[in-house]
């Protein structure tokens, strides 16, 4: 019974394509779940993270916290399980408090939240955000007394900023949608394998 009902969870996400039945929410995380089975361990977080760049202490900090704050909230039913797998399916349950807005409650994309974004906080040009505009965000961001949605929210966007800004120090709006579409991760990927074979 155990295998068919995991066959069951991942029959979304089978196969090297997305599925187009997948919300927006998952995915962006889908990336990360590198079996595609429809659950993403810590160390496929892990590899998730090294193959976008990241070296190897972040990216094992990442899957602690990523998968130690994902895992019980996606795992469906009331027992918890000590590998701490993200549910691909059920990642809205996931969404954290003081966040952009730009997932609903479904993971649903929300273009209007996204253009916000730029309408309210890019100041230097008007299809990035600086660190400081960055910063800026994640402030207006903040719910009253939600210091944990916020070090959440915070701890993703810098994570990304480290990772994504290009040799200006900018987050472009097209990278941010990458984000937010579940494209951006695969692009760094591919661009990361074609520039370490022509070393």
């Amino acid at each position: 019974m155990a295998s068919s009902s995991k066959s069951e969870e991942g029959k979304k996400f089978e196969g090297n394509l997305i599925s187009e039945e997948m919300t927006p929410l998952q995915k962006h995380v889908a990336f990360f779940d590198r079996n595609k089975d429809g659950l993403i361990y810590p160390w496929e977080t892990f590899q998730g993270m090294r193959a976008i760049g990241a070296g190897i202490g972040l990216s094992t900090v990442a899957a602690v916290f990523i998968n130690g704050a994902l895992g019980p909230k996606t795992r469906p039913g009331k027992f918890p399980s000590l590998l701490f797998p993200i549910y691909v399916e059920n990642i809205s349950r996931g969404k954290h408090s003081s966040d952009s807005g730009v997932y609903d409650s479904q993971g649903r994309f929300v273009p209007e939240k996204f253009e916000d974004i730029f309408k309210k906080y890019a100041k230097t040009k008007s299809d990035a955000l600086s660190g400081k505009e960055l910063d800026d965000m994640l402030q207006g961001n903040k719910e009253p007394k939600d210091s944990k949605g916020h070090f959440a929210g915070k701890t993703e966007w810098k994570v990304l900023y480290v990772l994504a800004k290009d040799k200006d120090g900018f987050l472009s709006k097209d990278t941010i949608k990458g984000v937010y579409d579940g494209s951006l991760f695969t692009k760094m990927e591919q661009e990361r394998s074609s520039s370490q074979k022509k070393i």
